[in-house]
């Protein structure tokens, strides 16, 4: 089978390199992508054999071109290249370039008609309508990888979907969930990356300090399974063992169970609708003392509430809540506003955004680049820095 991994050098791309290489089959490595991580994209290309790579920071080119000129490996180089790459012809894609900076090349992938895994909710929060429409039409079978959606997606039941009462997303409920509203004033990036149960990037981390992580995941559950708000649930189980579950009208709730992991569901991807062995770790049932579900907390964590909103606002809110998150977190990472100002950025340009007609990709990427510059414009100092005390 010809694999591409598009984002390979991030935390969900190295897994995937982890995955294919734990299966007994070799796998036709056809491109993969990095951004600026020059270094690990030749580690891997070597390691798998890979036809090509593309690194879109165009400062790294020469330092590439040295580490692969022992090799046949073809390099591609900035944008450009990156989209030439995702068009390369593959049976499997795992999409997972971070952010709506994945989108196009997610859409390359699509066309093509192959398996997509995908794993950057930004591309189906901001376009899931175009997302699914082009997957329709070429034929393209979309396999969810965020740890939640891939739980629903095992254990949905296609030909039982008008008898679904709820899909219920699980939240680890993040680094500060038992802290107080207090508390949460002072919290520094340090502190916002360290993620209990979870190893992942930058990104994705504040975001589950944030829950925000949950409110895009909410979006996205309402495209992927074709379900209205009102059936979307989220709780918070602070032991991740328990991934997400769906209700239906006969009383059973079907849940998927696994390690905090994300080779299960990388795997449950790659192998679909086979069963692969995973390389990573496997959920021993005897060390469960207990499974704590509990509700959020709405006004330490606001996102949700908000994701909710936006979804029955239609695609400009949801295109409005996903860019400036972005440029929020970015923001917060780089220690130019604090952790609570990330909630009140993305508020404020969802209720400042201007009017949209989203018609086409086109739309939504201009759309997106002008909540984009809304939000920065709310980005006015550097707070003073204060010391937490945990």
């Amino acid at each position: 089978m010809k694999v591409s991994i598009l984002g390979s050098t991030g935390s969900v791309g190295q897994n995937t390199v982890k995955v294919l290489q734990a299966q007994d089959v070799t796998y036709d490595v056809r491109v993969l992508t990095a951004h600026s991580n020059y270094e690990r994209l030749a580690e891997q290309a070597i390691a798998l054999d890979a036809k090509a790579v593309a690194l879109v920071n165009e400062a790294h080119e020469d330092a590439l071109k040295d580490l692969l000129k022992e090799t046949n490996i073809e390099i591609f180089i900035g944008e450009a290249g990156l989209a030439k790459a995702a068009q390369m012809p593959a049976d499997w894609f795992m999409a997972a370039i971070t952010g709506m900076a994945g989108l196009n090349p997610l859409m390359h992938a699509i066309a093509q008609g192959a398996k997509v895994a995908i794993a950057n909710k930004e591309p189906l929060v901001s376009a899931g309508r175009l997302v699914l429409e082009a997957a329709e039409q070429s034929g393209a079978t979309l396999l969810p990888v965020d740890s939640e959606h891939n739980a629903v997606f095992q254990v949905y039941e296609a030909a039982n979907h008008k008898a679904i009462e709820r899909i219920i997303l699980t939240a680890s409920g993040g680094p500060f969930w038992n802290k107080s509203l207090q508390d949460l004033e002072v919290v520094t990036v340090k502190d916002a990356l360290n993620h209990p149960n979870w190893s992942m990037g930058n990104k994705i981390s504040i975001d589950s300090a944030t829950m925000m992580n949950k409110a895009l995941e909410v979006i996205e559950a309402h495209y992927l399974f074709n379900m209205p708000a009102n059936q979307i649930d989220v709780v918070v189980h602070p032991q991740s063992v328990v991934h997400s579950m769906i209700e239906y009208s006969d009383g059973s709730i079907l849940a998927q169970m696994g390690a905090s992991d994300m080779c299960t569901p990388i795997t449950n991807a790659l192998g679909y609708p086979k069963r692969l062995n995973t390389p990573g770790q496997k959920l021993d049932l005897k060390q469960m003392k207990r499974l704590d579900f509990e509700d959020v907390d709405n006004e330490k964590f606001p996102a949700i509430k908000l994701a909710y909103e936006c979804i029955e606002q239609g695609e400009g809110a949801c295109i409005a809540l996903n860019g400036a998150n972005e440029v929020a977190v970015s923001a917060f990472l780089n220690h130019k506003i604090a952790f609570l100002d990330i909630y009140k950025i993305v508020l404020k340009a969802v209720q400042n955004r201007p009017s949209a007609d989203i018609q086409t990709m086109a739309d939504v990427i201009s759309y997106d680049k002008s909540l984009r510059k809304l939000a920065e414009s709310y980005i006015v100092s550097k707070p003073v820095v204060k010391t937490a005390t945990h």
